[in-house]
């Protein structure tokens, strides 16, 4: 997309209604700028312009307010995980329309995609009834994910390498389709929409299955030369520490993950704990052993959020994923490790919890999916 029509778009997007003069001071652009941007977009019916009564001025007439029409475009989003497939039908604005869980019967890909092709199809056929076309299928994946390629190099939770997941799900639905990693889906859909909102720089770790992080810098989401950038699950801070799936030894990951956890509470007790909910109930129960285990991981995590903010220095830091289930277990030690590990002033980086559902992660990947339909030149009117 243009740069002035995509500036344009996503700040209306992420924080129109706004009046023209607005979005000029918020993009830096000037007003010629903003109409020649903001006129074709209108014409398609993606911008809608109209009066503000309630910003009435003292003298004169109301106010002339800009605001992406939501109901213009529909998207799909979905989030894999190791369990199920969550789908998601949202409006152009990432409102969510609909959702839908369909339960995994193995990890495969033939036993996935599948079910993957069928949940899409499903989800256009309930948005005939919108009266607007579904534009793009967004997928969001945990782990090494190639967004340019449309390929999962590696999936660690699903054992796939090297699926070209867009070729096969663009084939199987005729939709355009996004794929890409599930935690830098959920930070495109926290910038836009959430938390990030406002900010230039943040960064969003997600703790549960495994340790990620998203990052945005300089208004932009980052992805790295190689795709993987923000991988701070894989930050060996303990040479003696745990063998990771990585092959590293001591990475948070496999200190602070939930399966690594379930793993130590079993050594600590020697009792055949099989799922969190039981891990947690010892904690709470005040054993020694476990709650030492859940504050070993806060460190891990605190440390390494450490790291990040020393060299990143971001506004805000969103601690989110499954894991927060067990933060009262974990927050003194990420408190703790935060503050010994930041240096000098990145101390006040504003560390904060939000708990956001899986269907949030499917959220994402459609926020992914409306991120590609605006670069594929949406605003620009057939010949």
């Amino acid at each position: 997309m243009r740069s002035a029509a995509s500036s344009v778009f996503t700040t209306l997007l992420s924080h129109g209604p706004l009046t023209r003069a607005e979005v000029g001071r918020r993009t830096s652009l000037s007003p010629a700028a903003v109409t020649k941007a903001v006129r074709p977009l209108m014409r398609l019916g993606y911008l809608v312009e109209g009066e503000d009564e309630e910003a009435r001025p003292a003298v004169g007439r109301p106010a002339n307010l800009v605001w992406v029409d939501g109901g213009r475009a529909l998207f799909i989003g979905i989030k894999v995980t190791g369990d199920e497939i969550i789908a998601v039908l949202t409006d152009l604005r990432c409102r969510i329309r609909l959702v839908r869980h369909v339960p995994l019967t193995g990890r495969e890909p033939w036993a996935v995609l599948p079910a993957l092709a069928a949940l899409v199809r499903e989800l256009l056929t309930e948005a005939d009834g919108f009266g607007v076309r579904v534009e793009g299928l967004g997928i969001a994946i945990a782990g090494d994910v190639d967004r340019a390629g449309g390929v999962v190099r590696y999936s660690p939770f699903l054992g796939w390498r090297d699926v070209p997941l867009a070729d096969i799900a663009a084939t199987e639905t005729g939709l355009p389709v996004t794929v890409d990693n599930d935690v830098r889906a959920l930070t495109v859909a926290e910038h836009w929409f959430g938390a990030g909102v406002g900010l230039s720089d943040f960064a969003l770790v997600t703790v549960g299955a495994g340790i990620g992080c998203g990052l945005v810098v300089h208004g932009q989401v980052v992805s790295g030369a190689h795709g993987v950038a923000g991988e701070i699950g894989h930050l060996p801070i303990d040479p003696l520490g745990p063998l990771c799936h990585c092959g590293n030894r001591g990475c948070v990951e496999a200190i602070a993950s939930d399966p690594a956890i379930l793993r130590a509470v079993r050594a600590a007790t020697d009792r055949p704990v099989t799922d969190a909910a039981d891990a947690l109930a010892l904690a709470h129960g005040g054993d020694p052993g476990v709650t030492g285990v859940y504050a070993r991981a806060g460190e891990a995590i605190g440390q390494a959020i450490g790291v990040l903010v020393n060299i990143l220095g971001p506004e805000r830091v969103i601690i989110s994923g499954e894991g927060l289930a067990a933060y009262d277990l974990v927050a003194e030690g990420v408190r703790g490790a935060f503050a010994a590990s930041a240096f000098g002033t990145a101390s006040q980086c504003d560390v904060t919890t939000r708990p956001l559902p899986f269907a949030e992660w499917a959220r994402g990947a459609a926020a992914t999916a409306i991120q590609s339909f605006m670069g594929s030149g949406m605003w620009e009117e057939p010949r």
